[in-house]
């Protein structure tokens, strides 16, 4: 989406509308959760600076530290996949630059939020405050460790993939809780959800995707992208 009619805020909020009706609800999104948050919160304020005419296109796009903030879709889809309950408590692992963050702050009870590069952090610290969200705790961290100290969690999202499901995210979980994460090679994944049943954790496979590698102690240990 491109060639915006002006860049007010009534231009801004019927870009988002048209990314919620053609993009979202049009191709299967259906919880009205997840697209009104979707229609609240100005993509536009997390990319890039002069990506912003094309923030409501169904595409990825790129951001700061060799990054991507991803396409409308999937970030919607994998809210929907996550089930977050009215008031559960969420876990994300890579801030990024905020935008799903914001998104599930929207929708959770209190979100926690793992990011491993200090630059994306910060300016995510900062786009939060602009937009007046409180019910959010930022981390710089290994976010396949997750985050022990707020944990159990009704739903865990993973913003970045994993050749394997790291185990702390599992043990991390509530009991019924739900874990989604992009799992596969460096440049290929499928959409994974985990369900925590007691100390079973049945899962299933969704749609294919392509996810920034998720660097820490029980996943990529470097970029393999650079290898």
């Amino acid at each position: 989406m491109t060639g915006l009619h002006g860049t007010g805020p009534e231009a801004w909020a019927a870009a988002r509308r048209r990314m919620v009706d053609e993009q979202l609800r049009a191709r299967g999104i259906l919880d009205p959760r997840v697209l009104a948050a979707m229609d609240a919160v100005p993509r536009h304020l997390f990319v890039s600076p002069g990506f912003e005419d094309r923030a409501y296109g169904d595409f990825a796009l790129p951001v700061a530290e060799g990054q991507t903030i991803s396409q409308p879709w999937i970030v919607a889809r994998m809210l929907e996949l996550a089930r977050v309950p009215d008031g559960g408590r969420v876990l994300e692992v890579g801030t990024g630059t905020g935008y799903q963050t914001a998104l599930l702050a929207a929708i959770a009870g209190e979100v926690a939020s793992v990011e491993r590069l200090a630059p994306l952090l910060d300016a995510a610290r900062e786009r939060l405050a602009l937009l007046g969200v409180t019910n959010v705790r930022l981390r710089l961290g290994d976010g396949t460790l997750g985050w022990q100290e707020f944990a159990p969690y009704a739903s865990v999202l993973a913003a970045a993939a994993a050749p394997h499901v790291p185990e702390a995210l599992l043990h991390q979980l509530d009991e019924g809780g739900l874990l989604v994460i992009p799992v596969g090679g460096a440049r290929l994944q499928r959409l994974e959800v985990w369900r925590r049943h007691g100390h079973r954790f049945p899962h299933e496979r969704h749609d294919e995707c392509r996810f920034v590698p998720l660097i820490g102690q029980d996943a990529w240990r470097e970029d393999p992208h650079h290898n």
